[in-house]
């Protein structure tokens, strides 16, 4: 496309060269994008420009800021509003995908991820986007609502390639950015809320209202909200005019609970659900109802649970150690992580290997360190993402949280602290490795390394 032709309804400009993409970060620019320099949470795009132009970028765009560069600059008052306008210009197919999106505090990927298998196995084409990645496609993202460009850029892909249907992962961060601004929401899942991202939202209140405002979307036809939940009638107020469906633990007949998982009831069905933790059966609603939604009889839906199998890094059992990890990074998760493994194993000891990550919500690190010390028997204390912290400063807020008199001990090195609570895994004791789930790097302040717990834990288990 012609920048001119991208910027006509924007602003008129004499610049004449094709742009092959547009871009907000220089990590996911390619040769021939546009660089759309802006303000970001601690720096100013202008800043990478210089790297924009040896990554291949033809051209930016650029707001208040006088700048001079080896390439085309265009300047426009107040871009920031016109990234919606710019997306859907140049990723024209994107809003033709019909997305079905999840929000809350815990839960997003694994429901995401549920209702993405189910539709898979109803022989429905569809992509899912979040924490995980972006399935079926090239196209990459460290965010778990990626940035508005990288986000239309993959359903715009998406639809060439006769995927229709979406499921996305719609963080607080997303919402509050604009970054799901203009696409083609079908349907709105609430799974709860609890404490985090306080470091970007400072209250609770504040973070609740950003959620909310995904359920207020034109587009939306249905929403799915929790009524386990405290906040749900502020969900069902948002989305009033909308086709409404609550879901409940209470709608299961019967639970009864396995090494395994669940054996359940639904409907006169008695049906197995492979997943650990009551939290998993709220999740499994969520992505029934969903489904349900969709126009699928509930005959058709039910035997498809016993075959759903959980995310990589939630609740992912080890091979040949009673090891799980989990990407529970929340007060609620952790509590809700140790509490399914007491559950589940009630006869053995928790041990928990776990931090809390550098440069995000420090008033969460004290009251993980109470749960965790309230709910498992032994505690290690390590290192998450410290980033630009201080590691022994964060765990010292965690500290904090944990009376004096407490067993618990502390080794800074992560696969150190993995390795050796394997090895050392006595017979009557789970082992729950909690934070990082899935996440294959850990960042330092000067560095970032390739680091995967489950690859570790499975290493040292054999």
């Amino acid at each position: 496309m012609n920048i001119t032709q991208l910027l006509a309804d924007i602003t008129p400009t004499k610049i004449d060269l094709e742009i092959n993409g547009l871009c907000l970060n220089t990590h996911n620019a390619q040769t021939g994008d546009l660089f759309i320099a802006l303000q970001g949470e601690t720096t100013h795009g202008i800043n990478h420009i210089e790297r924009a132009i040896e990554k291949g970028c033809v051209a930016v765009l650029v707001d208040s800021h006088d700048l001079e560069c080896a390439i085309p600059v265009v300047r426009i008052e107040n871009l920031k509003q016109y990234l919606p306008a710019l997306a859907s210009a140049y990723y024209s197919q994107a809003t033709k995908v019909e997305v079905i999106g999840v929000t809350g505090t815990n839960g997003k990927t694994s429901v995401g991820y549920f209702i993405s298998q189910m539709l898979s196995e109803l022989g429905i084409k569809n992509g899912f986007i979040g924490t995980l990645g972006i399935s079926n496609s090239d196209v990459a993202s460290a965010n778990t609502t990626p940035d508005i460009f990288t986000l239309y850029k993959a359903l715009h892909q998406y639809h060439l390639d006769n995927i229709n249907t979406a499921v996305l992962e719609v963080s607080s961060h997303g919402l509050d950015q604009n970054r799901v601004a203009g696409l083609n929401f079908k349907q709105a899942i609430f799974t709860n809320l609890t404490q985090d991202h306080l470091d970007y939202h400072q209250t609770l209140d504040e973070y609740r209202q950003v959620k909310l405002k995904l359920f207020s979307f034109d587009s939306i036809q249905s929403v799915i909200i929790n009524q386990d939940d405290a906040y749900h009638q502020d969900f069902l107020d948002a989305s009033k005019g909308k086709k409404q469906t609550t879901y409940s633990i209470k709608d299961f007949e019967k639970i009864t609970i396995n090494e395994q998982g669940f054996l359940c009831q639904l409907d006169n069905f008695v049906f197995e659900i492979p997943l650990l933790g009551k939290f998993n059966l709220s999740n499994v609603l969520a992505a029934f109802n969903s489904v349900e939604q969709l126009g699928f009889s509930r005959e058709g839906i039910i035997p498809l649970l016993s075959r759903l199998f959980p995310p990589l890094g939630r609740m992912q059992k080890i091979k040949k150690a009673l090891a799980w990890v989990d990407y529970a990074h929340t007060p609620d998760a952790l509590a809700n992580a140790i509490t399914t493994l007491k559950e589940h194993h009630p006869e053995h000891k928790i041990r928990i290997v776990f931090g809390c990550g550098g440069n995000r919500d420090k008033s969460k690190r004290a009251k993980m360190g109470k749960i965790a010390s309230k709910l498992a028997d032994t505690i290690v204390l390590t290192n998450d993402n410290p980033r630009k912290e201080d590691p022994q400063a964060i765990i010292n807020d965690i500290l904090s949280g944990i009376d004096d008199s407490f067993e618990l001990d502390i080794t800074l090195d992560r696969q150190l602290a993995i390795e050796t609570a394997i090895t050392t895994l006595n017979e009557g004791e789970c082992l729950l490795i909690a934070g990082k789930g899935h996440e294959s790097t850990q960042e330092f302040k000067n560095k970032t390394t390739a680091f995967n717990d489950v690859e570790i834990a499975q290493n040292a288990a054999n």
